[in-house]
């Protein structure tokens, strides 16, 4: 099959959507389809277009497939209205682009958020005759909502809605990355027809054989116990609770938090810890792609905190970490916890708990048997249950027994 692909996230850029729907194209690939991309021009996470691309629209070859960027406004702001006009503007350069150089398809992939892209999938897999599939990795607006983004009573929320029920209706499918995303959806829309592309890791790119020491301490340092974040540092992740937990484990010998990233709130988090004193904290910049399975399996503990339940929300960090082979101190509740309980790799701490954090960080700084002993049992759930190929092979036999 000739399959589409639409989604504002793809690499150069990291990140979750960014690596699960990149893996995905490779695995269509491998088993004989032809992938095409239409993406935005890479901006994420900085809010501008990355060195080397730019215009209208750029085509170029990949090898999971052929890529079609096209234009974009970018913006991080954490204002609600720039956000949106920054969606809109690729929901529109999008639907052109896509009309013009888009080849005939027999699947269209649309990846939400942002929702507005429900229309142009719509609009596309009409024009190139294509069976929509409407892939869901947040639930929105549920998650606008949460985040404070909208008001649950506000014009903006029911228009939202109502694109959210438009682009269920109208797809052939909708495809989800937790339990709850399908959950939800099947409760709300009960005829529409929904397919598992769970959430997982790849077990062999994220694994404890990629440690090394020579990474250890290029990146993270010479500490006996560190604790790693690699990832956005945006306002749902909470880790200004990270901060409140290094402050009261300052005193605990041997022991420091490294944090990896950036993002819009990156600057107040830096500010902070440097008022506060915080020497056990140590902020890096954003690393390759290429060198974040090395990180992980060569730090002692992964943080993978959010500073709220968003709805259906899994982190992909959670199952890279895990899959690396290092304890988790996971602050989440909801399907995160409960992955993370199952497999007994690692701590659950609830959100806002800095105490909580704090005596979780200093137990595993404690004890070697227990990080080892965790960790072990983290990778072996990963291999067993959260193998992101395992994942993608069902997704595609579910496209394959409809064609």
């Amino acid at each position: 099959m000739r399959i589409g692909i639409l989604t504002q996230y793809y690499p150069p850029e990291m990140g979750a959507p960014q690596s699960r729907l990149s893996d995905l194209a490779a695995q269509l690939r491998s088993r004989g389809h032809e992938v095409v991309i239409l993406t935005a021009m890479p901006n994420y996470p900085h809010g501008r277009i990355q060195e080397g691309y730019g215009g209208l629209v750029r085509r170029e070859r990949r090898s999971e497939g052929d890529v079609i960027r096209t234009w974009i406004w970018p913006s991080v702001s954490r204002r609600p209205l720039p956000r949106i006009l920054s969606y809109l503007s690729f929901t529109v350069s999008a639907a052109l682009a896509g009309a013009v150089y888009l080849p005939r398809l027999d699947v269209l992939i649309t990846e939400s958020p942002p929702l507005t892209l429900g229309v142009t999938g719509w609009i596309l897999s009409k024009l190139k005759r294509a069976r929509s599939v409407f892939n869901v990795s947040d639930l929105w607006p549920e998650s606008a909502v949460a985040l404070g983004m909208l008001s649950a009573s506000g014009r903006g929320a029911r228009l939202a809605y109502r694109l959210e029920g438009f682009s269920y209706r109208h797809a052939w499918a909708v495809s989800g990355q937790s339990a709850e995303i399908l959950e939800s959806v099947s409760r709300r829309f009960p005829a529409v027809r929904t397919i598992p592309f769970l959430g997982g890791a790849d077990t062999n790119r994220f694994s404890p054989s990629r440690q090394s020491n020579e990474i250890r301490l290029r990146v993270l340092g010479d500490e006996p116990v560190i604790a790693v974040y690699a990832g956005l540092h945006g306002l749902a992740q909470g880790l200004d609770n990270v901060l409140d937990a290094a402050e009261l484990t300052r005193d605990t010998a041997g022991l420091a938090i490294v944090l990896i990233g950036d993002g819009p709130v990156k600057q107040t988090l830096v500010g902070t810890a440097r008022a506060r004193g915080l020497k056990n904290v140590r902020f890096v910049d954003a690393i390759d792609r290429d060198d974040v399975p090395g990180v992980l399996a060569s730090a002692d503990v992964a943080l993978v905190p959010l500073g709220l339940r968003l709805p259906g929300a899994v982190p992909s960090k959670l199952y890279e970490a895990m899959a690396s082979g290092v304890p988790v101190v996971l602050v989440a509740e909801g399907e995160p916890a409960r992955v993370l309980q199952e497999a007994g790799g690692g701590i659950v701490v609830q959100p806002g708990d800095g105490l909580g954090l704090a005596a979780a960080l200093e137990r595993l700084a404690a004890s070697k048997p227990l990080r080892q002993s965790l960790g072990a049992a983290g990778r072996s759930a990963a291999v067993e249950k959260h193998d992101r190929r395992a994942s993608c092979d069902l997704f595609i036999d579910a496209l394959e027994e409809a064609r």
